[in-house]
C-alpha cells in the first residue's frame, strides 16, 4: 500500500509540474486536464489517507505526526478548492493558478 501511495505522490507532482511547464498551449482548457486530473487523484488520495490509512495507525508516538498531516491535508483541501474556482472562470487566471500550483507543491 505505501508504495501505491508514493507512486500516487508522484503522479500529483507530475500533473501539477505539466501544467506549470506546458505554458505554450494554445487551448488552456486543454493545458489544464492534467492539473484538474491531478486534483481529483489528490482529492481521493487525501480522503484514502484519512478514512482508510490513518484509524489504523497506532495513536502513541503518531499522534503529533497524524494532527499534522491533517493540518496539512486541509490547508491542501482550501488551496485545491481556490485553484477549482480560479480555473472555473471563464478569464482565467493563469498567475492565480500557477501561485495556487506552487503553494500546493511546496505543501506536499
Amino acid at each position: 500500500m505505501a508504495a501505491a501511495f508514493t507512486a500516487e505522490h508522484h503522479d500529483i507532482d507530475a500533473g501539477i509540474e505539466q501544467y506549470l511547464a506546458d505554458t505554450a498551449a494554445p487551448d488552456p482548457r486543454q493545458r489544464a486536464v492534467p492539473l484538474q486530473n491531478a486534483m481529483a487523484v489528490l482529492r481521493r488520495h487525501i480522503y484514502l489517507e484519512e478514512e482508510i490509512v490513518f484509524p489504523h495507525l497506532p495513536k502513541g508516538a503518531l499522534m503529533m505526526p497524524l494532527m499534522v498531516m491533517r493540518k496539512e491535508h486541509g490547508e491542501i483541501w482550501q488551496r485545491m478548492d481556490a485553484l477549482e474556482e480560479i480555473l472555473q472562470d471563464p478569464a482565467g487566471d493563469s498567475t492565480g493558478v500557477e501561485q495556487a500550483c506552487a503553494e500546493i507543491l511546496v505543501l506536499l
